[in-house]
């Protein structure tokens, strides 16, 4: 791709020195009171078996009923999403009922409640009253009284109350100190607890079941659509469940703030301004973070349970001061003698077997690369950083973990300016993702690919058949005849154009267009090479002294060089880069080979030697420099084009990437 990488600092996130890195960061902000365990609601993927972040969740807003298939379900079964499910319960000891509606009817299993307003005289007499739960009849569950959370012009004015399975309902039953009862396992079937009816079916099963069932017990009130925004793992699809757990938090409401203040002091500054927006609305509506991921890769988090004989014989998960932390076991064990006062032979520890976010190891890697927590060379030297480019897509997943964990560990910026690129979706504007089969693979532009080859690497995907089958037809579409050879310079230099919009829709026909420009660019110094003598030097202050020589198209051409060189600079210190590109394209191809060239052949066939020499040192200069602004974006052509002009040896430089450019 043309990178020039210093492999001597190739470092890896779970590597010795990184690992060492990870393990003091999260001891010292544990040490400051920043991380902290609590049980609380977490978003669970039931197919990856972990907890995600808010980030890692998608939405489909659906405005009417829709069918879907859900990893861990039947693969040949649908289930209906997007409606509003109406029953009723039942008043202990009298034949009046309270009819709720819920879009989460399995969850009907986990309810230890129901609430209505306190000023409904629809339900005074009812608050307080106990209720038969038709599948859990051991279960406590009754009518309470929350202004908070209901509004008794909306629905029935009574809301079922599952405090296990729902972010409202879990507050509601804080408030009210309800039962929470979780009816799921890790995988997303119904656990022993959400009744023997259910037990042991996958969730969305159990909700048709349910459905039945209360029909079956004449306690359905009926179905009607309901629009909804249905939260779905970003890598699986799978529907999130809102789930109880103890998990590890970071609180960032600090962290946060110095971040925004980074920004808005202009500190950090980043590039497009349009996304400082998204930087202040994330960062100052912050929620704790939560970095416990049940995942089998990472960096195992280093809290341990202590067990004592005596004063803790059973252990509990959920109690945080049965926790001690340590950047290894040793120091755990410490930590564990110094807080109970007793003897370390007689503390057992087992390490928690959750890994860390993987953001929150990444979140070091800006410092963890030069060697932190150790004061190293590199650290002196190349810390803070100058510049991070990256996509906008990673701006809070990444960027600002990066800026805040620096702040909080180095009290330094981990950079000064955020370069955001546009993202690169397919030729219809669709994010390209290995789930949907639309990746173009830059290696397969650069060299070029058959469309047999193209079709077999969906063939051996891990696609879907009917996904397979989808992705083949747009491939065909695309790419009828597979993916031409483009060459990196071409697709470097696509991509660089194409950041001028918002987003990156690739065509891979752009792609061979600047392919084109660059066999251009190899016909114009032709041009100039068939046109220098073999003994021809360059001078060594341009045309200075050939003033008088100077035709009017030279004197229009070294004026269009200069503001290009102009140009060139503010655009690349300000990161236009589409406009810079854009405009080395045009004075390569509109201006130095449709107009400049054309007015030289007649002056290379006449016998003017004055006018001749100043005619080649102008054309000289162009290519020169013309080449050394092109570089950047098109590394591989230049270089070898450099090499072919006809420098002076005693001056000119052995590559073009250490020339000096172009001022």
């Amino acid at each position: 791709m043309g990178i020039s990488v210093d492999w001597d600092r190739y470092a890896f996130t779970m590597d010795e020195t990184r690992y060492k890195a990870v393990m003091e960061g999260f001891v010292r902000m544990f040490e400051k009171g920043l991380i902290y365990r609590d049980t609380r609601l977490v978003n669970w993927c039931s197919a990856l078996n972990t907890a995600l972040s808010d980030l890692e969740v998608d939405y489909l807003e659906l405005d009417k009923p829709k069918m879907l298939k859900v990893p861990g379900h039947d693969p040949n079964k649908e289930y209906q999403f997007g409606t509003l499910t109406e029953f009723a319960y039942k008043v202990k000891g009298s034949d009046k009922q309270i009819i709720v509606a819920t879009t989460r009817l399995e969850t009907m299993l986990g309810d230890t409640a129901v609430a209505v307003h306190p000023n409904d005289p629809r339900y005074k007499d009812l608050v307080g009253k106990a209720l038969e739960h038709p599948f859990c009849p051991d279960r406590k569950i009754k009518v309470i009284a929350d202004a908070e959370l209901v509004d008794m012009n909306f629905g029935t004015g009574a809301v079922k109350i599952t405090p296990a399975h729902d972010p409202n309902d879990y507050a509601c039953g804080k408030r009210h100190s309800l039962e929470f009862i979780n009816v799921l396992t890790e995988g997303g079937a119904i656990n022993a607890v959400g009744g023997k009816l259910f037990a042991g079916m996958m969730r969305f099963d159990a909700r048709d079941a349910v459905r039945a069932e209360l029909e079956k017990r004449n306690l359905l009130r009926g179905t009607k659509p309901n629009p909804m925004r249905l939260g779905r793992c970003a890598k699986t699809k799978d529907i999130i469940e809102p789930f109880l757990k103890p998990q590890w938090y970071v609180d960032c409401k600090d962290m946060a703030a110095r971040a925004c203040e980074a920004v808005r002091t202009k500190e950090l500054t980043i590039l497009p301004e349009a996304e400082e927006k998204t930087w202040f609305r994330w960062l100052e509506n912050i929620q704790d973070w939560c970095i416990s991921r049940q995942l089998w890769w990472g960096h195992r988090i280093p809290t341990y349970l202590v067990t004592i004989p005596g004063k803790i014989d059973n252990p509990d998960k959920n109690n945080h001061e049965h926790w001690v932390v340590g950047r290894d076991e040793a120091e755990a064990l410490d930590n564990a003698a110094k807080k109970w006062k007793v003897p370390k032979k007689t503390i057992s520890l087992a390490q928690d077997e959750d890994v860390l976010d993987t953001w929150f190891s990444s979140g070091f890697f800006p410092f963890s690369t030069m060697g932190w927590p150790e004061e190293t060379d590199d650290m002196k030297a190349f810390f803070p950083g100058d510049l991070l480019e990256t996509g906008g897509d990673i701006l809070f997943f990444w960027v600002a973990r990066m800026v805040m964990m620096s702040l909080c560990l180095t009290d330094k910026l981990p950079f000064h300016t955020v370069f955001l690129h546009p993202m690169v979706r397919d030729e219809e504007g669709q994010k390209m993702s290995k789930s949907k089969g639309n990746v173009v693979d830059p290696l397969e532009v650069v060299d070029s690919c058959t469309l047999d080859v193209l079709l077999k690497k969906l063939d051996d995907s891990n696609l879907p058949v009917t996904e397979i089958k989808r992705a083949k037809n747009l491939k065909k579409k695309d790419f009828p005849d597979g993916i031409p050879e483009c060459g990196t310079d071409a697709l470097r230099f696509a991509m660089l154009a194409y950041t001028v919009q918002s987003s990156i829709n690739l065509d891979v026909k752009h792609v061979v267009g600047y392919r084109e420009f660059c066999n251009k660019l190899w016909n114009i110094i032709k041009f100039g090479l068939s046109n220098f003598p073999a003994d021809f030097k360059p001078r060594k202050n341009g045309v200075e002294g050939l003033e008088k020589q100077l035709s009017l198209s030279d004197k229009w051409i070294l004026t269009r060089l200069a503001q290009l060189v102009e140009s060139t600079n503010a655009n690349f210190e300000n990161f236009r880069l589409g406009e810079m590109v854009n405009n080395l394209y045009d004075f390569w191809k509109k201006e130095l080979a449709a107009v400049y060239l054309e007015a030289l052949k007649p002056v290379m066939k006449g016998n003017d030697a004055k006018r001749k020499e100043a005619a080649l040192n102008t054309l000289y200069i162009c290519l020169d420099y013309g080449l050394k602004m092109l570089h950047p974006s098109m590394p591989f052509i230049t270089e070898e084009l450099f090499q072919r002009l006809p420098h002076d040896p005693a001056t000119a430089p052995e590559s073009i990437c250490i020339a000096p450019f172009p001022t």
